[in-house]
């Protein structure tokens, strides 16, 4: 792994360098020949060299041109192909390939995680897994069931998308500079068979941003234009609050309040 690059706080920088970790990391995405493998955020290509060992051909996202330059440096001659871009524009879908499947890695910026999932969330049917480092706080949003603290926006967006698992937990001292906070590796596999359908999911997104920007308030306050025969209707308590409906509820809730106010 490269030294003599000094993570850049604009940038999220935190570069992983325990072997362990890494090698742990790389084991749980086990990279087959088959299928297309982006990192996002390569950094100082600590995953980069392990990944281009196992399967000979690597795409990876990286804003910083210094970084870059050396990635090039280091890795072009052995199958990788830099692209020097914000990881929140980037088309994913695009590097699909015909007949393989396409899989993306990444140690995240914690600054950009929340928006870049939102981002990734529009690409999903080209997309057939994600593993990603993450702050722990953010993967404990994200796999939170309705009823706890930690259940909100972000868990109910995600588990509409994805199948969701935490992998494992990472420690501070596992990166330089060390974080203040603790990480985790969440593997998000995009739901297709078995996702829950909507009506219309920019209403659903709206519905639940709605929902969780006053979580305190009881739902019939949040929602004044639904009857005590409809909350009745859609078999919700009208008294509730946000933290305790499901991802199923929130549906229900969206496609109501989509349909045409003739057929109620």
């Amino acid at each position: 792994m490269a030294t003599g690059f000094r993570a850049r706080k604009r940038f999220g920088q935190n570069f992983l360098h325990d072997q362990g970790v890494i090698q742990s990391i790389i084991g749980a995405l086990a990279p087959r020949d088959d299928e297309v493998v982006v990192e996002i955020g390569p950094g100082l290509g600590a995953l980069t060299e392990p990944l281009l060992a196992r399967s000979g051909r690597l795409i990876a996202v990286e804003l910083d041109r210094d970084l870059a330059a050396d990635l090039r440096q280091r890795f072009g001659d052995q199958g990788l192909t830099l692209v020097e871009a914000d990881a929140l524009t980037v088309d994913f879908a695009s590097m699909k390939q015909p007949g393989r499947g396409l899989r993306l890695i990444g140690n995240l910026p914690y600054n950009i995680s929340t928006p870049l999932l939102f981002h990734l969330f529009t690409q999903l049917d080209a997309i057939d897994e994600m593993l990603f480092m993450l702050q722990l706080e953010v993967v404990e949003r994200m796999v939170a069931d309705p009823g706890r603290r930690t259940y909100g926006r972000l868990s109910v967006m995600v588990q509409y998308h994805c199948g969701v698992e935490q992998v494992m937990r990472v420690a501070p001292d596992s990166f330089r500079p060390a974080p203040k906070v603790e990480s985790a590796v969440v593997r998000l596999r995009p739901l297709r068979d078995h996702k829950i359908k909507v009506r219309d999911e920019s209403c659903f997104a709206e519905v639940v941003r709605r929902a969780f920007a006053q979580r305190r308030k009881m739902l019939r306050k949040l929602f004044p234009e639904l009857s005590a025969a409809d909350w009745t209707g859609l078999d919700i308590d009208p008294t509730a609050r946000p933290e305790t409906i499901s991802v199923a509820g929130f549906a229900a809730l969206s496609d109501f309040l989509a349909a045409p106010a003739d057929v109620r």
